[in-house]
This record gives structure tokens, C-alpha cells and sequence, in this order.
């Protein structure tokens, strides 16, 4: 039966059915040739997005919609131009460092890619930037988005495994730092290799006036962070701070939000939370039908049957998502595998908060590898390129993500380092 499952999962992938309906349709064919009631469909459902942390998911996706209508992807384009404009291939590196900011108030790395692409793939290919590489840094340096809190899968691997948002998110820093400096320093080379322009440096007025103006988006993410960390809010509780922080500062200080806007700004995040609901509650039901058949022990089983050396287990592990996230959705990944490879890694000794960090930025490798690399597809259409072409010019940025995940797996205070500062 289990077979019957994967099969029919697989198929609907294939065929190009969205992946919350593909869970959803496999684990009702699986449904029609058991003996289970139907009524688990709903009930499993529910209960996967019956969670109160899942309430900061719409506002943190409010937010950053609100501040995005504020105009703040220009203010810190401008304004990650200003400090490394005058570099060789500044332009590059100002797209990693937006991607930086743009991260901690996005919360996700399409969002990401479709803000800052819209405005940065034009302007390098204009400044004389070949288009693979303008899109290949663009869809590769969005990653940092789902890492540098806060994160959306991070919410989710809290509700998951009741592990604390804050730890997660603050975990996240690190890992975030040294992705975005690493896109940074192949981004330089690749550039002065190439010859890529770099522009004048900027008056010390211009920089500070260019600061300003990003000044108020940045400082969302400073709320937020140390709201959470200095225990004055609940991260549900700081995503409506953000809301309200992101209304403000659109209406009264940049004054490019309208109050006209906002209904439509709603409306549109309602969609994009009732899509990752969906995609939730379907990821719930699936999983129950693995645990119902006993997956999770048979996957747990068979990696602790081949070794229990820590160092091999986190190997295999790597792979594993590796693989995983080159066809699954990042948060769909999250949801069926993330309970089931934690009790490995928990045998072997793996903190459970740096595991986590370990799924994500695995998972997020994934948002840039072919065949499902949504970023890809995202970039390689506003640069109106081959996703060959986008594949090919990202490979030196696929392997500095997988340095620093290396370090994340192997070196337990990238993840950790922070978290027991704030928290221990």
C-alpha cells in the first residue's frame, strides 16, 4: 500500500500537479485501498495547522508585502550600491548584500528573488553583466532569505518539534553571515576575472542619505530579532508588530504605502497563506499515513543499522536532503521528513537546534538546484534565460552554499554559538 503512495506522489510530481495537491491526491488514493476512514482527511488537516505559532506565518508574509509596497527593495538597493558600488563587480555584491537585508524582512527566498530581480537583473545586464551570471546571483544569493531570521521554515520546524522560535531564529545569523559573505567573495572573483564595471565611491553625504532611507526597513528586522530574543513578544505577537510597524513607517515616513493599497496587500497575502495552509495540511495528513506504515522507523532503522558514527550519519543525511530538495518544496520537506530524521540525528548526539539549521539550509540549496529550483525558474524568467544557461552559471555559488553547510553540519557552534549567548 505504501508503494501505491509513492507511486502516485511521484506521478502527479511528474505531470506537473502542484505538490500540495499531489500530497493531497496520493494519500487519498491511498485512502480509497485502505481501511482507514476518509474522515482522517479532514482531521489531519486541521490538526497540522492547529498550532499557534503558525499565526505569525500571515503576519510576518503581511509585513513584508506592506514593507515591499513601501518602496524599501530600492532604499536598500541603493543603499548596499552606495558601500559596494565602487568595487569590481559592485553591482553583484550589492544584490547579495540587498538579498542579505531583504532576508530579514521577506522571511522567503522567492520573494526575494521576484523583488530584488525585478530591479537588479536589468540594471546589471545594462551595466554590461553577462545575463546568466546577473541571474545566477540573484536566485542563488535569495537563499539568504529563509536563513536570516525570520524565517518561514524555521517557524515551521518549531511547530513540528516544539523547538523555540527565537533559538531558531537566532541560530539562523551565522549560518546567514557566512553564505552571504561567501555569494560575496565568489561574486568578487568571478568579476574581476571577468572585467565587470565597478562605479565611483559615493560622497560620505550620499552614503549617509542612502543609509537613512534603508535606516527604517532595517530596523524591522531589529525589532523583530530582539523583541523575540528579549522576550517582550511571542514571535505570533511580533509579526503583528511588524504589521503595524510596516503600516507606519509606509504611510508616515516613506509615504509611498496608500491606504487604498492596503486592502489589495491583504488580500494578496491571504492567498499566499491560504496556499502554504494547504500545503501544511496536506504535508500532515501524508506524514500520519508514513507514521501509520511505520516509514519513520524503517528510515531510522535502516541509517542506524548501517552506522551509528555521527560524523557518517550527518553524511547521509546531507545526501539525503540533497536529493530531496532538488524535487521537493522546501516547507513540503520540512513537514514529511524533518520529525523523522530528528530522532536519528538525536541518537547520534546532534543538538536538535543545530539539526534544524542543518534542514534548512539544505533544503533552501535546494530552491537553486534543477529540476524544481523555484528561484531558477523565477530568475531565469524576469532575465528571460534558459534554466540550462542559470544552472550552469550558478555552479560556483552551489559550492560555497555546500562549504558553509558543511560547516553547519560539522561545526556545531555555527549554529549554537548564539543561541546559548541569548538563551542559556
Amino acid at each position: 500500500m505504501i508503494l501505491l503512495l509513492f507511486i502516485i506522489f511521484i506521478l502527479l510530481l511528474l505531470i506537473g500537479i502542484p505538490i500540495a495537491f499531489a500530497l493531497g491526491l496520493s494519500s487519498f488514493f491511498y485512502l480509497i485501498f485502505s481501511d482507514l476512514p476518509f474522515i482522517v482527511i479532514p482531521q489531519k488537516m486541521y490538526a497540522g495547522i492547529d498550532v499557534f505559532v503558525l499565526l505569525a506565518i500571515p503576519g510576518f508574509i503581511l509585513a513584508g508585502n506592506l514593507m515591499n509596497a513601501s518602496g524599501i527593495t530600492g532604499r536598500i538597493i541603493n543603499f548596499c550600491n552606495a558601500i559596494l558600488g565602487h568595487v569590481r563587480g559592485g553591482l553583484g555584491l550589492a544584490n547579495v548584500g540587498a538579498s542579505m537585508l531583504f532576508g530579514g524582512i521577506s522571511g522567503t527566498a522567492i520573494a526575494d528573488t521576484a523583488s530584488i530581480g525585478a530591479v537588479m537583473i536589468p540594471a546589471m545586464e545594462k551595466e554590461g553583466y553577462d545575463k546568466e551570471f546577473s541571474c545566477a546571483v540573484t536566485a542563488t544569493s535569495s537563499t539568504l532569505g529563509p536563513i536570516i531570521p525570520p524565517s518561514l521554515p524555521m517557524i515551521i520546524a518549531a511547530t513540528l518539534t516544539g523547538l523555540s522560535v527565537g533559538k531558531l531564529f537566532v541560530a539562523g545569523i551565522i549560518p546567514g553571515i557566512l553564505l552571504g559573505v561567501g555569494l560575496m567573495g565568489i561574486t568578487y572573483v568571478i568579476s574581476v576575472k571577468r572585467n565587470y564595471p565597478k562605479k565611483k565611491r559615493v560622497s560620505a553625504m550620499q552614503m549617509a542619505k542612502s543609509f537613512y532611507q534603508a535606516f527604517w526597513a532595517i530596523m524591522m528586522t531589529v525589532l523583530i530579532l530582539f523583541g523575540i530574543i528579549g522576550g517582550v513578544f511571542t514571535p505570533t505577537e511580533a509579526s503583528i508588530a511588524a504589521v503595524v510597524y510596516a503600516i507606519v513607517i509606509g504611510l508616515f515616513v516613506y509615504r509611498e504605502l496608500k491606504l487604498s493599497m492596503i486592502p489589495r496587500i491583504i488580500l494578496e497575502s491571504a492567498k499566499t497563506t491560504a496556499s502554504l495552509m494547504v500545503l501544511v495540511g496536506f504535508a500532515n495528513l501524508f506524514a500520519w499515513i508514513m507514521t501509520v506504515e511505520e516509514i519513520p522507523q524503517m528510515i531510522a532503522n535502516g541509517l542506524l543499522g548501517f552506522t551509528e558514527n555521527k560524523l557518517m550519519i550527518l553524511l547521509l543525511i546531507n545526501v539525503l536532503l540533497l536529493f530531496v530538495g532538488a524535487f521537493m518544496e522546501t516547507i513540503a520537506a520540512l513537514l514529511i521528513l524533518f520529525p523523522v530524521l530528528l530522532g536519528v540525528a538525536m541518537h547520534v548526539g546532534v543538538d536538535p537546534i543545530q539539526f534544524a539549521m542543518i534542514m534548512v539550509v539544505n533544503l533552501v540549496i535546494g530552491l537553486t538546484t534543477p529540476p524544481v529550483g523555484i528561484c531558477l525558474f523565477v530568475a531565469s524568467s524576469i532575465g528571460n534565460i534558459s534554466l540550462e544557461k542559470i544552472s550552469k552559471a550558478g555552479l560556483p555559488f552551489l559550492l560555497v552554499s555546500l562549504f558553509v553547510l558543511f560547516l553547519v553540519t560539522y561545526v556545531p557552534e555555527v549554529s549554537l554559538y548564539l543561541p546559548s549567548l541569548f538563551y542559556d
